[in-house]
């Protein structure tokens, strides 16, 4: 939620329940605007919990005064004892978000020396309408679906270009940045938050399809910085490496949201039977070449199953 959104929103809230606190000819209506102010929240989803929890919050400190000041009389040092008593607990329930706003109300109490049925309603009641209020305003939230397409989108056009860049070092032994799939993982992350805040703000939506695809293309990623290692110190072209940049080659020009590549995975295969039957190696420099494009090729089987294991279950 943007800075000027937050502002907007604070604003209509504290507005809306002082004003409404007013016509309910509640005391210490501004109080309610405090509490607004406090439960206005990222997402829609967090404005729900706190307000839960400043709910049982307030019944507890109420409780928990109201006996204090009952029996012990109206006075500041039983307004402490009351704070040391209440804020441990309220930790360990893990309702301390409530401490603040929740010993306001209990200030009231001990402004007006009054424990009476009323006088708690009255606290109550407060708590009600500025946390109610809060969650009607951050109802509204503006949709990122658009941008985390964009972003989405951008990290598998990276991950494509990563894929071509490693199959022409492959073949040639051309140059190819690394850079790329830091790049990838930044815009992974940056759409991974906003779904999750999206997801948040939509309770009522359960679908998860665009996380797990984003949770797919970083395995996928993580796979490609191993191969990618391994890519590197490969220095004497071989007839397999040849084969192998062609299947690289081929997963980029198929990549696509909707390709499960099962032919890559069978072309691999072919490619590993090849290695079986092949001549062994005749120097020490052929010997490791080949086991790192063993591993290469092993590393490239996972990177391809990650995917088909990601459509065999969300496939759309």
């Amino acid at each position: 939620m943007s800075l000027g959104l937050r502002a907007l929103k604070i604003s209509v809230a504290t507005f809306l329940a002082v004003t409404l606190a007013s016509l309910l000819n509640l005391d210490y209506p501004i109080s309610a605007g405090i509490i607004a102010i406090l439960s206005v929240s990222d997402t829609v989803k967090t404005s729900w919990l706190i307000a839960y929890q400043r709910l049982l919050s307030t019944l507890l400190a109420l409780g928990i005064a109201s006996l204090l000041f009952y029996f012990l009389g109206y006075h500041i040092f039983i307004f402490a004892l009351y704070l040391l008593i209440y804020v441990p607990i309220a930790y360990k329930l893990g309702i301390e978000v409530g401490i603040a706003p929740c010993s306001v109300l209990v200030s009231h109490l001990l402004a007006d020396q009054s424990v009476a049925f009323p006088s708690l309603t009255n606290e109550v009641m407060l708590m009600v309408v500025g946390a109610g209020i809060a969650i009607i305003i951050n109802l509204y939230m503006p949709s990122n679906e658009a941008y985390i397409l964009e972003l989405r989108n951008q990290a598998d056009q990276k991950m494509k270009d990563h894929l071509l860049a490693m199959s022409e070092r492959l073949k040639s032994g051309a140059p190819f940045q690394t850079s790329q799939l830091n790049d990838m993982f930044e815009l992974l992350d940056k759409a991974e938050t906003l779904i999750v805040t999206e997801m948040e703000n939509r309770p009522w939506d359960e679908s998860n399809y665009v996380l797990r695809y984003l949770e797919m293309r970083k395995n996928q990623a993580r796979i490609l910085q191993y191969m990618q290692q391994n890519i590197l110190v490969c220095r004497i072209p071989m007839k397999e490496s040849q084969f192998l940049a062609r299947l690289i080659y081929q997963s980029a020009q198929e990549f696509h949201e909707t390709n499960t590549g099962i032919h890559i995975l069978s072309d691999i295969e072919l490619l590993l039977n090849k290695f079986r039957n092949s001549p062994l190696p005749e120097t020490r420099q052929e010997f490791e070449n080949r086991a790192k494009l063993l591993q290469i090729m092993n590393d490239f089987t996972r990177f391809i199953q990650i995917k088909k294991a990601f459509y065999d279950q969300y496939g759309k």
